[in-house]
């Protein structure tokens, strides 16, 4: 991390220990957060041990120099270890929290994992890997390109590491762990992108990514408040919880006018709340999670949908409920009415909030009662209940495209090959303005497509012809800006029967941090796209969804994958998937039976579940 022009901390004092132990304590200039970094490092020389180095203490710096003499031969090794506290970390992050308590037990620590030994400490680092990551998820491709397998492991590897499974009051950051991007700030990224790994893959971690967004209720309420709406408005950039929204209100400078251009993404791009509450579904239809959601997740989908419930704009000429002025996932178009993304998501976060809400009248009503005292959802329900069929949804036009908002189809169109055929993100930005950008047939991402996506795992079910027409009609016009956009795109390629297509964008997502231009990269790893390796794989060549509520597992794979096979976990039960050209092989780990649905057909699985596969249909 090179933080670049800012001084992030106040230094604090600097100790040696023993010729060995090293100490550096510095405070946060903004948070006061305390954070004490040890080290100790061993030094030999044909397995003789160097000792006496030169002590060094200099402005933020404190250190040892060890001097030697190699003759040619010679085997020199050094090891250092390193160990890095923080008063935020949860075991000190307490009302009685004292520095001195930091610093002794964080250089205990220290001084333990010397005496195991690197070599050790190695081990017990290879042995955690092997049973946390890759023997759990067991995710395994048999193909003719080495590159598959490598990007595969790549995003297991990232997935891993930039997911904060130890603190549920932090969430992943827009570049994980690996730059300065964003700021580290979490997006609908997380929902969207990356949560349906570790929903499916991993439940407690995804339980406490949502919990994550749990601990943001207050920040999202105070949000609502502020922008005049009711229940919990989700900022658009989220950081400690508490935070509320962080969005930064001013970017880039405008090639066109010279002037600074205004980010309206924390003020209008809102649909992020509802995402949240797609995400509170999938996680408690796969999960089957009561006990989350009687304590967190009823309350974040109600909040979200009162929310939305006040954002709705009647308009009395077509009697009907609007919502203007917002940004949608295509963040190339700025102040659009009925964004079909957001009214759609919209819908769909108050239609759960009226069906949690049944649920609970019938199965818990003392939970109810409970959070009726707290949030007067009796009132809110009978308001939902209220608009719900009078939100304008767009429909399909004759030629089954659904229009992205009021103006999208109406707006000119240019040509965009040499901006689709740029290795660059960004290259329309050279010629145009946003705001031109804005009157242009031109997308930085999945808009309608992602949507249709999202709609199949809820209730609403478009026909092949429409997500073929919309797939055709929108896919050209858009630049793949966003990382986010080409995982999306090798889905539903997939789905529609393009298979070749569907390899190319699947490759090209995972050549955004993989593959030859590697400035992609400068500010960090594309999380999300990241996330979006894993769900085109799985989700897309092997077919494995929620549908309509229900398990789905549908493979398409590309010709050269001549297996796959991964593990996840449905209604807590792990399940072992294997697929080839002419079999799927589902095994319920525990025989406890359920349903699933494969190329249309419902089956039961009890135990191990053998489906012939076609390869010519």
């Amino acid at each position: 991390m090179t933080n670049s022009g800012t001084q992030h901390f106040h230094e604090g004092e600097k100790r040696i220990f023993d010729k060995r132990y090293l100490q550096l304590l510095q405070r946060t200039t903004e948070s006061n957060i305390d954070v004490v970094i040890n080290a100790a490092h061993r030094v030999t020389v044909n397995g003789e041990e160097i000792r006496d180095p030169v002590m060094a203490i200099d402005r933020r710096m404190v250190g040892l120099t060890f001097r030697l003499q190699l003759s040619p031969g010679d085997k020199l090794v050094m090891e250092k270890l390193a160990t890095v506290y923080t008063s935020r970390d949860k075991e000190f992050d307490k009302p009685d929290y004292q520095l001195a308590k930091l610093r002794e037990v964080s250089l205990q620590d220290l001084k333990d994992c010397v005496k195991k030994g690197y070599d050790a400490l190695f081990q017990s680092h290879c042995r955690a890997w092997e049973e946390k990551v890759w023997n759990k998820y067991n995710l395994n491709v048999d193909s003719e390109d080495g590159f598959d397998v490598l990007a595969l492991r790549f995003a297991l590897y990232h997935l891993t590491v930039m997911t904060p499974a130890h603190d549920e009051r932090m969430g992943i950051g827009a570049k994980g762990l690996s730059g300065e991007g964003y700021k580290g700030h979490s997006f609908w990224d997380t929902e969207i992108f990356i949560l349906p790994f570790f929903i499916f893959s991993n439940p407690e971690v995804a339980r406490s990514l949502l919990n994550y967004r749990y601990l943001g209720l207050a920040g999202a309420r105070k949000k609502a408040r502020e922008n005049g709406y009711e229940g919990a408005m989700y900022p658009w950039e989220a950081a400690w919880p508490e935070d509320g929204e962080v969005t930064p209100v001013w970017g880039a400078v405008d090639i066109v006018t010279g002037e600074q251009t205004k980010i309206w993404s924390g003020f209008i791009e809102q649909h992020i709340s509802a995402d949240i509450a797609f995400a509170i579904y999938q996680y408690y239809t796969v999960t089957g999670d009561r006990e989350f959601m009687e304590r967190y997740g009823y309350e974040m989908v109600f909040e979200t949908a009162k929310f939305w419930a006040s954002r709705l704009e009647w308009n009395e000429e077509k009697r009907e409920y609007h919502i203007n002025d917002v940004i949608g996932p295509d963040e190339y178009k700025e102040h659009v009415n009925n964004n079909a993304f957001t009214n759609y998501m919209a819908h769909f976060n108050i239609q759960l909030a009226i069906t949690y809400y049944e649920k609970l009248e019938k199965e818990n009503p003392s939970r109810l009662a409970e959070l009726e005292e707290r949030l007067a959802l009796r009132k809110a329900y009978e308001k939902w209940k209220s608009v719900i069929g009078r939100i304008y949804l767009p429909q399909p036009r004759e030629d089954l495209v659904i229009p992205q908002d009021d103006t999208y189809l109406s707006l000119k169109t240019i040509d965009l090959t040499k901006y689709k055929q740029s290795k660059k993100v960004g290259t329309l930005f050279d010629d145009y303005n946003l705001e031109q950008v804005n009157k242009m047939q031109v997308s930085k991402q999945a808009d309608v497509l992602i949507l249709l996506y999202l709609l199949e795992q809820w209730e609403k079910k478009f026909s092949q012809d429409v997500l073929k027409a919309n797939f055709r009609y929108y896919e050209p016009k858009t630049l793949h800006d966003s990382s986010l956009s080409l995982s999306t795109h090798a889905i539903l390629a997939n789905d529609i029967g393009e298979y070749e297509l569907a390899y190319s964008l699947f490759r090209r997502a995972a050549e955004i941090d993989l593959g030859p231009f590697p400035h992609s990269s400068d500010h960090g790893i594309h999380a999300a796209s990241i996330g979006g390796i894993w769900q085109a794989a799985v989700a897309g060549f092997a077919g494995l969804r929620l549908s309509g509520g229900k398990l789905r597992i549908s493979p398409r794979l590309p010709k050269h994958w001549r297996r796959m096979e991964f593990s996840i976990y449905w209604k807590g039960q792990p399940v072992t998937v294997s697929i080839d050209h002419s079999a799927l092989i589902v095994k319920a780990e525990r025989n406890e039976p359920f349903e699933l649905e494969v190329y249309g057909k419902t089956y039961t699985c009890k135990d191990q579940l053998t489906i012939h596969i076609d390869p010519k249909n």
